[in-house]
């Protein structure tokens, strides 16, 4: 009886070890899996103007940049004297980017002929406007600094006074 006592235990330690074995994951099998897994299309923080900094949830920080960015792109237009020589209701459409040092330009405009008839100066208007306004910090995906693009839709309307 001994003799089987031992023979099984000896059994079970001869397998028993496969149970203790841990799977091994390579770095290139867990990099992939990280890449995978990681939404490209959205950051964790966007960029940040200095009277967004207090912010901390994502919504506000993206409604913060929007809003400031609308509000001083419609306070540096309503400075000029802008008028029309025609009704009009179109909008434009900016595009821009913000890159990793926080630096914010304009890639595209997309205005319509008309608005360019009546408006010849406006793109550079929008230029000069963009480039008087710098954010603070650029966005950020897992704590590292990453360029982002942004387009922001510019109604243009003729009010009569």
């Amino acid at each position: 009886m001994k003799k089987f006592g031992f023979l099984v235990f000896m059994g079970l330690l001869a397998t028993s070890c496969q149970f203790f074995e841990t799977e091994r994951i390579s770095t290139e099998t867990f990099y992939e899996e990280e890449v995978k897994a990681i939404n490209w299309k959205d950051v964790d923080q966007y960029p940040t103007f200095p009277d967004c900094e207090e912010m901390t949830e994502k919504a506000e920080q993206k409604y913060c940049f929007e809003h400031t960015l609308t509000a001083h792109l419609y306070h540096t237009l309503s400075r000029r004297n802008i008028t029309a020589r025609q009704d009009l209701n179109d909008t434009i459409e900016l595009d821009f980017t913000v890159d990793k040092s926080a630096q914010l330009f304009i890639t595209n405009i997309a205005i319509d002929s008309l608005v360019i008839d009546q408006f010849p100066d406006l793109e550079n208007w929008l230029y000069s406007s963009v480039d008087s306004l710098q954010p603070l910090a650029p966005a950020y995906k897992r704590g590292i600094p990453v360029r982002t693009t942004f387009r922001l839709p510019i109604v243009i309307a003729t009010t009569d006074l």
